[in-house]
């Protein structure tokens, strides 16, 4: 129930001081490229239950056609507002949204799309799901560079598969079953300081 009230409080605090912004991302990705401002796209939430998340839109529309379900770093489909919104994780700032709906939390496992969450092991699948999917987590940030990684693989999604997501993993599993209001501020704490580091 404290988590809940402090995921309420927190980001609609959040959406209301940062109104300004992203009323200036809008008309900068509308002015950047044709196609929508948000980008939604199905993601696996608490207990498997799937919902659409919402971020700024950083690339082109036929993105998901025309390349890998990864994005790395130097993405031919990645619009020129695109990469600053990227490299500042401003793209994510509409989660906000997700988490006032209850699909999401301020800190929690990052949440997957259907295709990567079929590869967690059953085990894994059962602890990392158990709570809502966030905004920023350990995970996330121990791989903030996760792009520019697999930029440099042969065959980008098996890398992502075969490396970066069992160890994403144990991140989250470790995450689920320590959490405290006091670590989710610990761990807001450090995303701030890294994305203003940036």
């Amino acid at each position: 129930m404290a988590k809940r009230l402090f995921d309420l409080l927190g980001a609609a605090l959040a959406l209301l001081l940062l109104l300004p912004l992203l009323a200036l991302v809008a008309i900068a990705i509308r002015l950047d490229s044709p196609g929508p401002v948000f980008f939604r796209q199905q993601r696996i939430g608490r207990h498997g239950v799937p919902f659409r998340i919402h971020k700024f839109r950083t690339m082109r529309v036929d993105a998901q056609a025309t390349g890998p379900q990864v994005t790395l770093a130097r993405d031919a489909r990645i619009t020129r507002v695109g990469h600053l919104l990227r490299h500042y994780r401003i793209d994510e700032l509409p989660q906000f949204i997700d988490v006032l709906r209850g699909a999401m939390s301020l800190v929690g496992p990052r949440p997957e799309v259907p295709r990567f969450v079929a590869f967690y092991p059953a085990e894994m699948r059962v602890r990392v799901l158990a709570v809502r999917p966030g905004i920023t987590d350990p995970a996330s940030l121990a791989h903030i560079d996760e792009a520019a990684l697999l930029a440099g693989a042969s065959d980008p999604e098996r890398a992502y598969i075969e490396t970066i997501l069992p160890a994403k993993l144990a991140l989250q599993a470790d995450y689920a079953a320590r959490a405290t209001l006091g670590s989710d501020l610990a761990v807001l704490g450090r995303t701030l300081y890294v994305l203003v580091s940036r």
